[in-house]
């Protein structure tokens, strides 16, 4: 796969990805939800301060800990990503790396800058956020905020069956994390590179396993080792 295609798509995806969550800073108040099909996909206004899917880590020491994190893993996905280009592993590989590098990138932009441009939006004030001057926002350098707007709830109203261990009787609802398409670009990745991992390898690994054909003269007092 070539390398300008690889930045393509790791740019199709970075620019989705901020220009939803800019939309959703700039027009929607922290909370605010609006249904866009039926009851079941819907744009829920979120920010965390912990990893993909709303999960937290280990409070203001884990908030700069983790975005450092994120940054030396995209500088050294991008040697790697530049190093599987140059060898040629399949095409089906390098896009699903590529997926997984545009996600973790378009994350760490967040927390690296958006407290720096964007004011707060208080749920109770239900203010819209504005873009400030750099340094002058909600939070420091590395401290910002990542955006999360999509919501699938496809069933809701249910309970966890009562003999279910540690839920039972619970409330139960399917799908109910709030994510971006950041979170959604490392996902597919993911899924994809476990589902396919061997047809993404075989050729490689024909390749190595390939049977040397020579045009040496195989007779009867030739010894085979």
């Amino acid at each position: 796969m070539k390398k300008n295609n690889v930045v393509l798509l790791i740019a199709v995806i970075i620019l989705a990805d901020q220009a939803l969550k800019f939309y959703i800073k700039l027009h929607y108040f922290a909370g605010e939800e609006h249904r866009i099909i039926g009851s079941w996909f819907r744009l829920h206004f979120v920010e965390n301060e912990g990893m993909a899917w709303g999960w937290k880590f280990g409070g203001g020491f884990g908030k700069i800990a983790l975005t450092l994190f994120r940054l030396v893993a995209v500088i050294w996905g991008s040697f790697l990503l530049k190093d599987f280009i140059e060898k040629k592993y399949s095409k089906g590989f390098i896009i699903c790396a590529s997926l997984i590098y545009a996600g973790a990138l378009g994350n760490l932009l967040d927390s690296m800058f958006y407290g720096l441009i964007f004011d707060n939006s208080d749920p109770f004030l239900q203010n819209v956020s504005k873009f400030v001057h750099i340094g002058s926002g909600y939070a420091n350098f590395l401290h910002g905020r990542v955006v999360d707007m999509l919501y699938f709830p496809i069933i809701t109203n249910a309970h966890y069956p009562s003999w279910v261990p540690f839920v039972g009787g619970r409330d139960f609802e399917f799908f109910e994390p709030v994510f971006n398409i950041a979170d959604a670009s490392i996902s597919v990745g993911v899924i994809i590179l476990l589902l396919f991992q061997n047809s993404f390898f075989k050729k490689e690994n024909e390749q190595h396993h390939a049977v040397v054909e020579t045009k040496s003269v195989v007779d009867d007092q030739t010894q085979v080792l």
